[in-house]
């Protein structure tokens, strides 16, 4: 059977990708890698996948890395990954028993072991067997490597992102021409799905479309009753192309917004404006995030600021149990610095209103990739 390959990368950023693994691994002291988090996954063999069974990559020092995976999954794997070799298992059989089973065929059960102590695939009692199974291995941890190796984007990610972006912008226009007196959320939600599908996204996911009501509604619920007039429609669109999302976040005043609304909304972009000025590499995160959070604070927009104001953006497999990335995040104890080619999720709110933007980290500064109108629209 001929596969035709779909890979997203060029096999230099993939071995690119394999090389670094591995230099960490050499830090370490370790023979062997397990890979099992669905995003690290994606980046070591261009494929990721629920976790319905437990599936897993294993890197030797030397040699080629070998794919442990469902077999009834093995088509759309080979169509996406550039890696090599694999091993498929039946649905009866034990996936922690074939990782193990693996390892000693390849004569890698013996050496040092190197796991993802914050994986949520690797769960105690996986751990526990897989000890069992390998009584020579020694296990090391791998915690913290790959977030860092993903935190800088390439050309190839940055383009996926930019045409995420612009998605949600066409989104947010055609949400905006539904809105209005007597539409709900839901209409606003129906428009943003059908735009992603209509101009290239992954799939019909809007995000949080709600009512901007305080300071705690950026997760709101989505709800069908009719917007009121003088009531805020906040819609934080996730388009994703290729598995990388961009964000964006739009407030619209249904009928005619208030002075207050008006003046929260300037204040609120004039706050943002300073902090992307200030935005470039070198610049230390818990910097950035206080001339946000000190202004909305001392301005008494809110009386608390409980929640970041930034934080990393990339590939998010659709399966993960993280619907963000806290990768890198923007907090007043925030001590690592930005560097050429990071891309983030910046926002403010207040009282209702949110604006945010998909933001790259270029040589002098920031490219906003978001472009919509950064305006409170009255619709």
């Amino acid at each position: 059977m001929t596969i035709d390959k779909n890979l997203l990368f060029s096999l230099d950023e993939y071995r690119d990708r394999l090389e670094k693994v591995r230099a960490a691994m050499r830090a370490r002291q370790l023979d062997t890698l397990i890979i099992d988090q669905t995003d690290f996954l994606f980046y070591i063999s261009g494929f990721g996948i629920s976790e319905n069974m437990y599936r897993a990559c294993v890197v030797p020092l030397e040699g080629e890395p070998v794919f442990m995976l469902r077999s009834m999954d093995e088509l759309p794997y080979l169509e996406t990954t550039w890696l090599s070799q694999h091993v498929g298992f039946s649905d009866w059989q034990d996936p922690i028993e074939v990782l193990a089973q693996l390892l000693r065929e390849r004569g890698w059960d013996a050496g040092h072991i190197g796991l993802d102590g914050d994986s949520y695939c690797m769960t105690l009692n996986r751990f526990n067997r897989l000890k069992a199974a390998l009584p020579q291995a020694r296990f090391g941890d791998f915690s913290g490597v790959l977030e860092a190796l993903r935190a800088r984007k390439s050309p190839a990610e940055i383009e996926y992102v930019r045409r995420a972006a612009a998605i949600g912008d066409i989104a947010i226009s055609e949400a905006l021409a539904v809105a209005g007196v007597g539409k709900s959320e839901r209409d606003a939600a129906t428009a943003v799905s059908y735009a992603f599908m209509r101009h290239g996204a992954d799939s019909g996911r809007a995000g949080p479309i709600t009512n901007g009501v305080g300071d705690a509604f950026l997760h709101g619920n989505l709800h069908s009753r009719p917007l009121e007039r003088g009531e805020i429609l906040h819609m934080e669109l996730l388009p994703f192309v290729n598995g990388y999302s961009a964000r964006i976040m739009r407030p619209a005043v249904m009928g005619e917004a208030s002075d207050a609304q008006q003046r929260i909304a300037s204040q609120l972009l004039g706050i943002q404006d300073r902090q992307f000025a200030a935005m470039r590499p070198g610049a230390v995160a818990k910097d950035i995030d206080a001339i946000a959070r000190d202004a909305i604070l001392a301005a008494g927009l809110r009386s608390t600021f409980p929640n970041i104001t930034g934080y990393t953006l990339g590939y998010y497999p659709q399966s993960t149990p993280h619907t963000s990335d806290f990768t890198r995040v923007f907090l007043t104890n925030s001590e690592w610095v930005l560097e050429t080619g990071m891309i983030f999720h910046m926002y403010v709110s207040a009282n209702g209103i949110a604006f945010s933007e998909t933001v790259l980290v270029t040589d002098d500064g920031i490219e906003l990739l978001t472009r919509s109108p950064r305006r409170l629209a009255v619709v």
